[in-house]
């Protein structure tokens, strides 16, 4: 009995260790499977190649906004009183529009003197005239000297001078009361305003500045190796503190620079800024380009772009499935692509969706583009 007990022990023994090395043995064989199989990619990828495109040439400049003239418009009448003041500041006015007025009665007054002075000086100049003309009838007959026939004609003379003299003054008190009506001498806005109703003002004194035709200008500081880019005529957009954009043309450049800066300025016109909407005001700061024709670049999408430690790199698809990270030198932007200047060619393809996950050396799945659905198609 003890014999059969010792022999089922011994046959469960020899059966497990049989089992275990089967087990083990099937563990060895999927080991060596796992080793012998493919690395599995750590990502799939979209690629896509440098194209070629036409880009905008571009000069980027600060400055700021300016009248193109603006006129000092002062009193020419000397001691009289401002009576009324019709515009303010930001008004738009016309050419010979009534800007303020000043008190006549006593140019009036003066005028009136002035015209009665003329017609004495006329009555005079007709009897000297008469007195003349007969010591001339008288002078063949001997009835008169010709001394006395020299003073009559002198006499004449001087009388005729006696109106011309009355005469100007009276020109003269219609000039100043001309003057008591200040008038705009060009169109264009009010852009400061001294004027007070009241005051007593000399001749000179300022009353108000205008800027005229409402013309501004932007004054853009442009460094002196970048001059030769920019010629008379060409085109500027100017970006207004709103975020606005205002077309203006080159008017001329600056004959001299700054000895200090090494700065000159381009003066670009811009649209006259008649009213109070106007995104762009005088003595504003503002940033704007230049526009100096276009060029050809070869550029990738800007999604395929990834900066690191303040470069910026690429990924480029080698044969074997694996990426290479290239740093790329970056220029101009035109929407979603991007000028690439150094770092790549036109035949290597450029991972685009997911490069921003990839490191130098990955393994990755570079799958097809999906086409635009056509709903996109018309969107874009």
């Amino acid at each position: 009995m003890i014999k059969i007990r010792t022999t089922r022990v011994l046959a469960i023994t020899l059966a497990a260790a049989l089992c275990a090395g089967i087990a083990l043995a099937t563990a060895n064989r999927a080991t060596a499977k796992d080793e012998k199989a493919p690395p599995r990619p750590a990502l799939s990828v979209t690629t896509a190649r440098p194209a070629t495109t036409s880009l905008p040439i571009n000069l980027t400049a600060n400055g700021s906004i300016a009248a193109w003239q603006e006129a000092v418009i002062g009193s020419e009448s000397n001691g009289l009183r401002l009576a009324e003041v019709r515009v303010n500041v930001g008004d738009v006015v016309k050419k010979g529009e009534v800007l303020a007025v000043f008190s006549d009665e006593t140019v009036r007054a003066e005028i009136e003197g002035a015209r009665a002075a003329l017609l004495e000086a006329q009555a005079n100049a007709q009897e000297a005239k008469a007195n003349a003309e007969r010591a001339r009838s008288l002078e063949s007959s001997g009835a008169m000297s010709a001394q006395q026939v020299i003073q009559y004609v002198t006499g004449e003379r001087t009388a005729a001078a006696r109106v011309q003299s009355a005469q100007a003054t009276l020109t003269q008190q219609q000039l100043r009361l001309k003057y008591t009506k200040v008038v705009a001498p060009d169109s264009g806005v009010i852009s400061a305003r001294s004027a007070t109703v009241g005051a007593v003002v000399g001749v000179g004194t300022e009353l108000f500045r205008m800027i005229r035709q409402g013309r501004l200008e932007w004054r853009a500081e442009v460094v002196a190796q970048d001059l030769g880019r920019i010629k008379p005529g060409a085109k500027a957009l100017v970006r207004a503190a709103s975020g606005a954009e205002i077309a203006g043309k080159v008017r001329t450049v600056a004959p001299s620079v700054d000895p200090q800066t090494r700065i000159a300025l381009v003066y670009v016109d811009l649209p006259p800024a008649l009213s109070n909407d106007t995104p762009l005001k005088a003595g504003m700061f503002a940033s704007g380009r230049f526009e100096l024709g276009a060029s050809n670049a070869l550029t990738v999408p800007q999604q395929a772009v990834a900066v690191r430690d303040g470069f910026s790199y690429v990924f480029g698809l080698n044969a074997d499935n694996r990426v290479s990270q290239v740093k790329v030198t970056l220029g101009r932007r035109l929407g979603e692509r991007v000028e690439v200047v150094s770092g790549v060619n036109a035949d290597t393809p450029i991972v685009v969706q997911g490069a921003g996950f990839l490191n130098d050396g990955d393994l990755v799945r570079n799958i097809a583009t999906p086409a635009p659905t056509p709903r996109a198609t018309a969107a874009r």
